[in-house]
């Protein structure tokens, strides 16, 4: 597999040739580059890129949802005939092991499919008729016909943290295409192996499928560069992006300082606070402490809805601390996705761990090696929490901050908490009704409530939200997981007075498609 590996750019349906070498993957574990060599997209590369997806634009977005949809559908298929080669390359670019790859190759295909039956189905155009009322007096009314268009060519930047799913093909690129948008893809430096097999993968479907050429580029060279030099290219009509808050405010700035500002949907920082009430602890305090720690340390705490913050009721929870003790200091070190992650949340933790009125509750018994995080778990009073701001930020890894307090003050702070994607309840569905003003100020907070279970692991569904008010993500009112991702690259546009035959088939009078829509006011 690796002898196939070409390390250069896909522009439309040619590989690049630039010969600025970029950077090469790493054998997380072994600390030891990987062949083969990557070249970083030339500007002429970037241009070309770009240029293609504006030519593929008109033809690619006028194509039937369900065209698009073969085409999602024969990407799917191909990421799934090279499912071997992403789970032999993935565990050593990325530390994580060969069945989390696997699952989350199943994912993006799933995803993909997701928004095939989307298009099939045809709905999600959301149709509106308003007939002609030619007699209304004091002023006639025009016939009134609008649906969803697509926006443009659209820039995808692959996250760290989720090689497949939020990376090439991932949920961003497949709402995009979804949508009638080509996409420009921007390749993380910390899996290229990966993506190119994908990128590969893209191609060839693209290819098989007769689509435009230039619907998918891939370009290899960093989000400082190249990926800068896509979002500021006027034909770029829009950024989706996953990543650090410092990488999503520079393309947010970069894409507002355009001459024609647009917009971006990056994915950012977020600590996922859990409440925990009395009645949760009552259930039994030592399998909530396992059920947490599980949810901490999966995937070495490398998710974006890792439980990074609990509240805790002063005064309870002893037997739940006391096993949560004892599971971090006998849990072991895992392998962290690249070295920068890896020492950023050394630093986060030491920085925890040293600030007044912090106290140590357990670290991981096992020094962590080289490349390696390690479970740890604080505590603090709820005062000193809202003093202190460093302590309202991310250790993106296995640990947390357990905060205590009283119920009112917890419900007092919870206002005071940075947008988040996820906010935890635990308790029974009494105290659920009896602190409703505590799940409306979450509700305030962030994009999913959830209840007696822990926010690692997204549902891949039509109701999905991921998503939430900033910084977890630039835009709170859009989501990147889910059938609603498509809504993030199209916009509204109305025909008045046009002749039927003139009209898009979503909008023709004697509905061609078969689809729902609004005709009057009703949905029909």
């Amino acid at each position: 597999m690796t002898s196939s590996l070409l390390g250069t750019s896909i522009i439309g349906y040619s590989r690049g040739s630039g010969s600025d070498v970029c950077g090469r993957g790493i054998h997380q574990a072994a600390g030891a580059p990987l062949e083969p060599d990557y070249v970083s997209a030339t500007t002429e590369e970037m241009n070309r890129a770009v240029e293609l997806a504006a030519a593929a634009f008109p033809e690619y977005s006028a194509l039937p949802g369900k065209v698009r949809a073969g085409f999602l559908r024969a990407i799917a298929a191909e990421i799934e005939g090279v499912a071997e080669d992403l789970a032999s390359r993935g565990p050593l670019e990325t530390g994580l092991p060969e069945a989390r790859l696997r699952g989350e190759t199943g994912r993006t295909t799933g995803q993909l499919r997701l928004f095939a039956s989307l298009l099939e189905e045809g709905s999600w155009v959301d149709a509106r008729i308003e007939h002609a009322q030619p007699d209304r007096a004091p002023v006639p009314k025009p016939d009134v016909r609008s649906m969803l268009r697509p926006l443009g060519p659209v820039a995808v930047f692959c996250a760290s943290n989720f090689p497949l799913a939020f990376s090439v093909a991932g949920g961003d690129t497949a709402s995009a295409l979804a949508a009638g948008c080509p996409v420009v893809v921007i390749a993380h430096a910390s899996h290229p192996g990966l993506a190119e097999i994908v990128g590969a993968a893209v191609m060839r479907a693209a290819l098989a499928t007769g689509m435009p050429e230039g619907v998918f580029s891939l370009l290899y060279g960093g989000g400082r560069s190249i990926g800068m030099s896509v979002v500021q290219h006027p034909v770029i009509q829009a950024v989706g992006f996953t990543g650090s808050r410092a990488g999503g405010t520079a393309l947010m700035a970069a894409a507002a300082n355009r001459e024609q500002p647009i917009p971006v949907y990056a994915e950012m920082s977020s600590v996922n606070p859990v409440v925990i009430l009395p009645g949760a602890l009552a259930r039994g305090e030592v399998a909530l402490a396992e059920a947490f720690f599980g949810s901490l340390t999966l995937g070495v705490g490398q998710f974006c809805t890792n439980p990074g913050l609990v509240f805790l009721p002063e005064g309870t929870g002893a037997e739940f601390l006391g096993k949560l003790k004892s599971l971090v200091e006998a849990g072991s070190p895992g392998t962290m996705l690249n070295g920068s992650i890896c020492r950023a949340f050394a630093d986060e933790v030491e920085a925890f761990a040293s600030t007044e009125g912090v106290e140590t509750i357990a670290r991981c018994a096992t020094p962590a090696g080289p490349g390696q995080g390690a479970p740890a778990v604080f505590s603090v009073s709820l005062r000193r929490f809202l003093e202190a701001d460093l302590l309202q930020g991310e250790m993106f890894g296995p640990a947390a901050l357990i905060v205590r307090g009283s119920i009112v003050e917890i419900e007092a702070a919870i206002p005071e908490l940075e947008g988040q994607l996820t906010a935890t309840v635990h308790g029974t569905e009494a105290e659920l009704a009896a602190h409703a003003s505590l799940v409306a100020a979450l509700q305030q907070r962030a994009g999913r409530l959830i209840f007696n279970a822990f926010p690692t692991g997204v549902e891949v569904c039509h109701s999905m939200v991921h998503g939430g008010p900033f910084p977890a993500t630039s835009d709170g009112r859009s989501t990147s997981v889910g059938s609603m991702a498509i809504h993030r690259f199209v916009r509204p546009v109305a025909w008045q007075g046009f002749p039927d035959s003139c009209l898009p088939a979503e909008l023709q009078e004697g509905n061609p498609l078969g689809i729902r829509r609004m005709v009057d006011g009703v949905n029909a």
